[in-house]
């Protein structure tokens, strides 16, 4: 789903050893099958054989799976004891459509023996100490928590060649299986990949499911092939339980710490909450209120105007904000929330309201219930039920091969609370008509890519109200491999006047692009300043993102003219709203602006496009996206003044969202951020 989000999530390491006879499984005293998905869709399998002898049990490792129409294969060999203490582990192959990973790890005489590409070395081994390669293979983790289990369940484990993993037990699940009762242990691991994977296995220490995100950022699940009937079940649970991780650890709803936002009082109580002393920026009407109030109370904004204008009740508790701006909560309108860290990333940036552009139908559900129902942490969730077609290249298990496939699915994300149908890349031309006039008469909008076979122009004929990503409109403009735009030409006037008379939304995800296009020589710094308070797994994903110097220079001048189109069909009318395909956790939104005003919009037109322009398009006006009173107190408040220097939109003092306050430090060191 996430075309151009070229997620990495690995060991970040590439470490190589010859291993003869690996061509062919040995013959298996014993095997298991785990079926692979993503977006709930059976996409793969994982076998292991295993083999006791003298030297040990080892286990022969064969994974592969298909992700739109791209094989990721791969081949490991581990090696442990009888007490399941670790002898080898070696690794080869690809962990994404985008990664590969070739791995060896070798111990003996109490010394690792590490393999990394070309280069190889050796260190103490210091106990307790496992090798794993990252997220996969299955097995690998099934064996880790079996030495864990063995060592005392230590609350944190080293890794080979590095890093460490913190695990815990997390509880039982009494889970219904052809009408028998089957008892699962559900453990916690945090550290393999961004944030917590969730495992359940038997009471041998069995793999029964793993809840993980694979290297590209996309949720994976690893199942046992015979529970396979159980995957709804628990990917709903493990919504469920990665949101209530945060919530136990916030131990109630979070104010900033002190010192932090200048907070008076005890907050989340019953009563008003006064704002004071802040530029309150009115970003319908461009217009902004220095030394102001905003009244607070249940949740809603009741009163807000001149400091001098608007009474503060006595008992009203206070967040001063002298020298700082006042803003309304922003919105990412292109986010794919896999998984619970996003949470309290995004409130962490400010970020208060998401679009999901198309998720796992019991995940996001589970997900959002979490947070209405305040035991999760995280932004207000709109969400956009993702549909795609037939062949190959389809994702997820919402199909539409015809007219009434179409409709069943659009009713179904109906009734389950959905605002918006997400067609993808492989739905047919009859069929996006019959899923937009299902969406319509039911009163929901649809987004999405274009499908393959289609062009814009023929996508919104059929229905479509908006469009994700800004690659689709260029062949509109004529824009292609080897011709740039000419922006004088009847051909993009046209396209332009076709966008505005239908009012046509696009989200450009413009700091996607730059991402795909940058130099690896260049630093990121630039377009992610926080960068090196990212969790390392995600720092480890980023760093190598882009592109060669010399091949990159190619793709700057296409670059230029996507943020040019940017600007000119904000011009023209034609809505921007900003969003990220996720990136930087939270971060990106803040990225996406950056970009807006680079192309030519002032910072208050960039704002504007991660606000009231969402809300509008969204239609969610009365709901939030200002600071006008009714509207829901979703709001934050920043030092520096981003009308003037758009990058101070960084600078997130405090986050209210539905009334409750939140530091976004607090918040950030639940995701696992550096600060």
């Amino acid at each position: 789903m996430k075309k151009y989000a070229l997620f990495l999530l690995t060991s970040g390491t590439a470490i190589m050893v010859q291993i003869r006879g690996m061509a062919q499984a040995p013959p298996a005293a014993d095997s298991a099958v785990f079926y692979l998905h993503k977006f709930a869709q059976n996409i793969g399998k994982e076998t292991y054989y295993k083999k006791t002898g003298d030297s040990g049990v080892s286990y022969t490792i064969r994974w592969k799976f298909v992700d739109r129409g791209s094989a990721v294969p791969l081949d490991a060999r581990l090696v442990v004891t009888a007490e399941d203490e670790p002898v080898s582990l070696w690794i080869k192959g690809s962990t994404s459509r985008f990664s590969t990973i070739h791995d060896s790890i070798v111990i003996q005489g109490g010394r690792a023996a590490i393999q990394v590409d070309d280069s190889s070395y050796s260190r103490e081994l210091k106990a307790p100490e496992f090798p794993v390669a990252g997220y996969s293979p299955g097995t690998v983790q099934m064996t880790l928590l079996r030495y864990w289990r063995r060592h005392g369940r230590p609350a944190r484990l080293r890794l080979l060649p590095s890093g460490e993993v913190s695990i815990h037990a997390d509880g039982m699940d009494t889970i219904s299986y052809y009408g028998q009762r089957l008892i699962l242990e559900r453990t916690v691991i945090n550290g393999l990949i961004w944030g917590n994977e969730l495992v359940w296995t038997d009471k041998d220490g069995n793999l029964i499911c793993l809840i993980t995100n694979d290297a590209e950022g996309d949720k994976l699940e690893i199942m046992r092939d015979r529970y396979e009937p159980m995957l709804p079940e628990l990917i709903g649970r493990a919504a469920k339980y990665g949101m209530e991780i945060f919530g136990r650890m916030m131990s109630g709803r979070m104010k900033p710490e002190s010192g932090e936002g200048r907070t008076d009082g005890a907050l989340g109580e019953p009563g008003t909450l006064a704002i004071v002393g802040g530029k309150m920026v009115d970003v319908a009407m461009g217009q902004s209120t220095e030394n102001s109030v905003i009244l607070i109370r249940n949740g809603k904004i009741v009163k807000t105007g001149a400091r001098n204008a608007v009474a503060v009740p006595a008992d009203a508790k206070i967040i001063h904000a002298e020298g700082q701006t006042i803003l309304p909560g922003l919105w990412d309108m292109h986010a794919h929330f896999e998984q619970a860290e996003w949470g309290p990333a995004y409130l962490a940036a400010g970020v208060t309201t998401v679009r999901d552009c198309g998720n796992e139908f019991n995940y996001i559900n589970a997900v959002k219930r979490a947070i209405d129902d305040g035991r999760g942490i995280g932004p207000r969730i709109l969400k956009a039920g993702i549909i795609d077609g037939p062949g190959p290249m389809g994702l997820g298990i919402v199909r539409a091969s015809s007219k009434m496939d179409a409709v069943i699915a659009v009713r179904r994300y109906k009734d389950s609370g959905f605002v918006q149908i997400k067609i993808y890349s492989s739905v047919q031309p009859p069929v996006v008509r019959a899923i937009c006039d299902e969406a319509h008469r039911l009163g929901l909008t649809v987004t999405g890519h274009i499908p393959e076979g289609m062009n814009l122009e023929q996508g919104v004929d059929s229905g479509m109200d908006m469009v994700n990503h800004i690659e689709y409109v260029l062949p509109m403009l004529g824009h292609n491999a080897d011709k740039t735009i000419d922006w004088g030409s009847q051909q993009t006037e046209q396209a332009f006047d076709f966008l505005k008379e239908h009012g046509t939304v696009i989200d450009p995800t413009m700091g996607v692009f730059e991402m795909i296009f940058r130099s690896v020589k260049d630093s990121i710094t630039k377009m992610e300043p926080a960068f090196y308070t990212l969790p390392a797994p995600l720092q480890v994903l980023f760093v190598t993102m882009g592109m060669p110097a010399d091949k990159a220079a190619k793709y700057k001048p296409m670059f230029r003219d996507m943020e040019k189109l940017v600007k000119v069909m904000h011009d023209k009318g034609i809505p921007i709203v900003a969003g990220t395909d996720m990136g930087f956790p939270g971060y990106s939104v803040d990225r996406e602006l950056e970009l807006y005003v680079e192309a030519g919009l002032t910072p208050l037109e960039a704002i504007r496009t991660a606000t009231v322009v969402p809300a509008l398009v969204m239609k969610q006006a009365g709901v939030s996206g200002s600071l006008m009173a009714g509207r829901a107190a979703d709001l934050i408040i920043v030092d520096g003044d981003p009308l003037h220097h758009i990058r101070d939109i960084r600078n997130v003092q405090v986050v209210i969202k539905d009334g409750h306050v939140y530091s976004p430090v607090v918040l950030h060191k639940l995701a696992g951020f550096s600060r």
